[in-house]
This record gives structure tokens, sequence and C-alpha cells, in this order.
């Protein structure tokens, strides 16, 4: 039997929420004192008398948390939460880094940088070595076109769209076969 030692650091998780629940369960945690990470896009929604601006969840459904093992099952009892994101049984901590390059690819947004693709594959690790994404790294999942990639946070489950030039990118790992699964 194992027991839990409540003595662990700190780590990013990504939690399923009931649908629509993501800012209300951002609220609760808050109010609990645990550190949250709730990515919301603005979004301008045409309604019956007017146009207005709304903030919208950019990955539906999931919030992100950094607890320890002490307030790990604080997050399972709040009203709306539905569990850890787990892979083969387990919930996967996500990396300090991708927490951060999520928060830089929000930040920036709108920011165009342009994109091609003459050095890179699917499959392959880059990361942006210029402009306002600099330091973000991730997996190639698809190449569109010359001047739009997709990557992919491994540990979120997640692809996000980028353009970025050449001269932007450097590649880190080729890719190791060509068996991937994506």
């Amino acid at each position: 039997m194992s027991y839990i030692t409540f003595n662990q650091p700190y780590k990013w998780y990504a939690v399923y929420t009931r649908s629509r629940a993501e800012k209300k369960v951002n609220t609760q945690l808050e109010r609990k004192g645990i550190k949250t990470y709730l990515p919301l896009l603005k979004e301008r929604r045409k309604l019956s008398d007017r146009i207005k601006m709304v903030e919208e969840p950019l990955l539906s459904g999931y919030i992100f948390v950094k607890v320890s093992n002490k307030e790990y099952y604080d997050v399972l009892v709040t009203p709306g939460a539905i569990r850890y994101v787990c892979f083969e049984g387990k919930p996967t901590p996500i990396p300090d880094r991708q927490i951060e390059d999520l928060k830089i690819f929000i930040e920036n947004r709108d920011c165009k940088i342009e994109v091609t693709s003459e050095h890179i594959r699917k499959g392959d690790f880059i990361k942006v070595i210029y402009g306002p994404l600099k330091n973000v790294s991730g997996e190639v999942v698809e190449i569109r076109g010359k001047r739009r990639i997709l990557l992919r946070f491994s540990s979120l489950g997640y692809c996000i769209h980028a353009e970025m030039g050449i001269n932007k990118v450097e590649l880190i790992n080729k890719k190791r076969n060509s068996c991937n699964i994506l």
C-alpha cells in the first residue's frame, strides 16, 4: 500500500470540467487558494439586439491547476470538476514550460508570424527563436501550405496553429521514424 506524502512539489495538471463550467470551476478553485490557469479568448458575439465581446475558454472543457498532493483531492471535490486528464491511467503532470508557452500563444494570438516548411517536416520538434513566440517549442503535427504549421503540446493533447517564417524557427529533433502516431 502506498501513502500520499504532503510535501510533494507543485505541478500543473489539466482537469476535465462539465460542459461550459470552466469559469465557475476556476473561480471556486481560486477561492480555495489553488493556483489555476484558464486560457480565455475574447470573441465578438452577435446577439439579437447587439454585438458583445465575450471571453470563451481556448480549450473547451479544460482548466489547468498547479497542485501538490495536499490539494490534489480538493480539486476533484469542486462542483463542476470531473477528473484529471490521464494517460495510461495516471494523471499526467504538464511541464511548467508548456503552460508558459500556452500563455505566450494567448498573449500573442493576433500577431502574424510567417512560416515556411522548407526544412521542417511532420513529426519534427521545433523551437521558435525570434519574435513574440520566442522559446516556444512543440511537435510539428501538420504543415499547411508554405506558411502555416500545427504544433502539438503532447501532455495537453491539443494542437495550436501558428504561422512563422523559416528564419524564426530552429529544428530541435528530426522525426524519429515514419511510423509516428499522431
